[in-house]
């Protein structure tokens, strides 16, 4: 089965701004580029079982009134990407189930998020939220942002290649980092290997951003708990635990270093809040990459708070990658 890079769509401009970001993607990972559009039954005593596919209609064969997704939008990707080859889908039934099995079998699946403006963030759905929760392959959420910036050639690999093609929309981005958020007590490689392949793809600095907290100053006249950090001579004060962190950061990232070695990298180990360093971060950058736990029951699926307060205040695009 051929790889595909697949954008959940409906008229919004959140949806739009998703389109033309995946479109972006799918030039620079040289695939093909899916449009899908969730239409829910209109009566639920005509619904039959559902099927995971759902029910597919030509894209040909909507109509605007009928809530389908406008032709010209699917148009209009084509004509700004015709590098890219694109394919549109309606399906029938309930779009939270619908997305949810598409999480499951798609390399790459994007949403789109709605700005709010100011301080309150994005608004992102429940059935966003849900289709993350529950992916067990990367998935993208995109904000609805301001007027498309002019096309330029793409600043990585492939525009160095002088094939003459347009910058899409994640290359339009420029030569924006991307961040990867970095957890050394549950550290999960392919978070880090999916973040060190999207620099190398975008010509990016890779930023690794790992965040730690000093234990209560009260514990620090005794020796730190088993396993916690190596042993001292004394009992370590903040400087030691800094250097410990950061040369532990460094060493993670080394067997991926050996693997891309064209990808600059920087690294961050700060005392504080994963979240508000990441956030920090993220201003600027062209992705940013985080990791999330795939819970078997009892427990729910659930995204992380870390992960949460990204998808609702980041401005960048945020992606999740399933990790066990």
């Amino acid at each position: 089965m051929n790889s595909t890079v697949t954008a959940a769509l409906d008229d919004s401009p959140e949806a739009a701004a998703a389109g033309e970001w995946a479109a972006g993607e799918a030039w620079l990972r040289g695939v093909e580029l899916r449009l899908v559009h969730v239409r829910p039954k209109e009566s639920k005593a005509l619904q039959a079982p559902f099927r995971a596919t759902g029910t597919r209609h030509p894209t040909g064969a909507r109509h605007r009134s009928a809530g389908g997704l406008p032709e010209e939008v699917v148009a209009g990707l084509r004509d700004r990407h015709p590098e890219v080859k694109i394919t549109a889908d309606e399906l029938t039934g309930s779009p939270a189930d619908i997305l949810q099995g598409i999480a499951h079998t798609a390399d790459l699946l994007v949403l789109g998020s709605r700005g709010l403006g100011g301080v309150r963030g994005f608004l992102v759905g429940s059935v966003a939220l849900a289709t993350l929760a529950h992916a067990t392959h990367p998935a993208v959420l995109v904000r609805a942002g301001p007027e498309e910036p002019e096309r330029a050639e793409p600043p990585g690999p492939r525009g160095e290649a002088g094939d003459g093609r347009r910058a899409t929309a994640s290359a339009r981005e420029g030569p924006g980092e991307v961040v990867v958020g970095v957890d050394l007590a549950q550290p999960c490689d392919e978070v880090i290997r999916f973040a060190f392949e999207e620099a190398r793809r975008r010509g990016a600095v890779l930023r690794a951003v790992h965040a730690y907290r000093l234990p209560p100053a009260e514990t620090w006249a005794t020796p730190p708990a088993v396993g916690a950090y190596p042993p001292f001579d004394i009992a370590p004060d903040a400087g030691e635990i800094t250097r410990y962190e950061a040369s532990a950061l460094s060493a993670l990232l080394g067997r991926r270093r050996a693997e891309f070695p064209g990808v600059e990298v920087a690294e961050e180990a700060e005392v504080g809040s994963a979240a508000h360093h990441l956030l920090q971060a993220a201003d600027g950058a062209s992705l940013v990459v985080l990791g999330r736990r795939i819970r078997r029951a009892p427990l729910s699926p659930r995204i992380g708070s870390v992960a949460h307060a990204l998808l609702h205040h980041a401005r960048a695009p945020v992606a999740v990658v399933p990790h066990s």
